[in-house]
């Protein structure tokens, strides 16, 4: 693959990224307004907080796009894929949500492994952003990791 190759693979990537960032931005928001109950209280919360870090990584990614050459992609591009994440249809039912956010999470996680690779030697800049990400992805799945074990304790 040539160079040039290369940095529209990134730059796809980078796309892909982006999206499921805003897609779990969508989702976060949903159920942090959705759930009930005394026991959705902290996860509410939790996804609330998360939602302006997911966004950050949203608007980090559309700016490198930019910055590589590539464009932004717009709504129109858009296709949901976070099925696990969608609001559950009980709206106590929040080790759904859970699960949800850590298959999101662990999603997030293995693309932007994908990209810290793609970069290698070739974009040090995207791939330090990509390594940032990746410490807050693996941080917010830690933390619902937590939520799980208290909640099947």
């Amino acid at each position: 693959m040539s160079e040039l190759e290369q940095r529209a693979t990134i730059i796809q990537e980078l796309a892909v990224a982006y999206w499921m960032e805003m897609e779990t931005v969508m989702n976060f928001i949903s159920n942090s307004i959705n759930l009930d109950g005394v026991r959705a209280e902290e996860i509410k919360a939790s996804l609330l907080a998360d939602v302006q870090a997911e966004l950050t990584h949203a608007q980090l990614l559309a700016k490198r796009i930019k910055t590589l050459g590539g464009t932004v992609p717009g709504s129109m591009s858009f296709s949901a894929k976070q099925q696990s994440l969608q609001p559950p249809k009980k709206n106590t039912d929040v080790v759904s949500v859970i699960k949800g956010v850590i298959q999101a999470e662990d999603s997030a996680i293995a693309q932007y492994n994908k990209l810290i690779k793609l970069c290698d030697g070739l974009d040090y800049v995207t791939q330090d952003l990509c390594i940032t990400a990746l410490g807050d992805e693996e941080e917010h799945r830690r933390e619902f990791m937590g939520f799980l074990a208290e909640y099947e304790g």
